[in-house]
């Protein structure tokens, strides 16, 4: 297994450079329309970036102690050789889509993400606003090692989808030709991504490739301009709310649950899940409703 470089480290410096030019081009030509630039929310975002890097060190130990030890008892090995790679970022890629669509739909999971999603602002920066808590990411990628994929490969992979997502938060680039947008992950489709408005909400999770948003019914094309954010925005450049202000919201959800099913629903239903409410009661001198009729044996 040759000694695999850090993607997303060696990265950074062409991060920075196409931050500049994209920051410069806001000034040299203004958009009115464009969300553009806002310095605090700017720095925000660098700083989850930076957090996301060691606090990522720190999830992946037991991450690391698991993989290697699914693969010592597998007894598949895949080659890395450069067809082999191409296959092992197909899979990756197949199972990002399933990690980040997870992640929307599954509230303690998006409580980690939603940090992604925090800014109402979409640029290259909205790029690093990364999670500090990335623990539940890892694990979609654990069938790839029991196929036989060394471990040192799943964040090699990861750094790649990752790295070619950074380009995609921008609203310099418009629509691409067709057959790019039939294929792959464009700016277009990631501010559809990144939407706050009910017809672009939970759409477009490919990471780079927009294939498997179309094949399992998630894909939607940018149509109105999108506005950006949250549902329920929260007003605070402070990166450790930024952090932890879902998990906040679900403690708090969850002290003030009435039955474990509400408890459970708060922890383990979607983002915006709600207790059904109690039947109503019949109106003061309403008759009563018939007794129902007993099912047959």
């Amino acid at each position: 297994m040759p000694n695999l470089p850090d993607v997303v480290l060696w990265s950074i410096p062409a991060f920075v450079l196409l931050t500049v030019i994209e920051a410069v081009s806001y000034r040299l030509h203004p958009d009115e329309d464009a969300a553009g630039y806002e310095a605090k929310d700017a720095a925000t975002s660098i700083a989850m970036g930076l957090g996301s890097i060691g606090f990522d060190l720190l999830w992946k130990i037991p991450v690391v102690a698991v993989f290697t030890a699914v693969y010592e008892l597998t007894p598949l090995r895949v080659p890395f050789l450069w067809w082999t790679v191409l296959l092992m970022l197909l899979v990756q890629d197949f199972l990002y889509y399933w990690q980040h669509r997870s992640h929307h739909v599954v509230r303690i999971l998006w409580a980690c993400h939603v940090v992604h999603h925090s800014s109402r602002r979409f640029n290259l920066t909205t790029a690093l606003r990364q999670p500090w808590t990335s623990a539940t990411t890892w694990w979609f990628y654990l069938p790839m090692v029991a196929l036989g994929v060394h471990p040192a490969a799943i964040p090699f992979c990861y750094g790649i989808n990752l790295a070619y997502q950074f380009w995609v938060h921008t609203e310099r680039i418009g629509r691409l030709p067709r057959p790019v947008e039939y294929v792959f992950n464009t700016p277009s489709h990631h501010r559809v991504h990144h939407a706050s408005q009910g017809g672009y909400l939970d759409r477009n999770f490919g990471g780079i490739l927009i294939v498997w948003d179309r094949m399992f019914g998630s894909w939607a094309g940018e149509e109105e301009r999108p506005v950006y954010g949250l549902t329920k925005n929260i007003s605070t450049y402070n990166p450790l709310r930024v952090a932890t202000h879902e998990y906040a919201a679900i403690a708090r959800d969850v002290r003030a649950a009435r039955t474990w099913r509400e408890r459970a629903g708060r922890v383990f239903g979607g983002p915006g899940w709600q207790p059904a409410p109690p039947p109503a009661e019949p109106a003061a001198g309403a008759p009563a409703a018939a007794p129902a009729p007993e099912r047959a044996a």
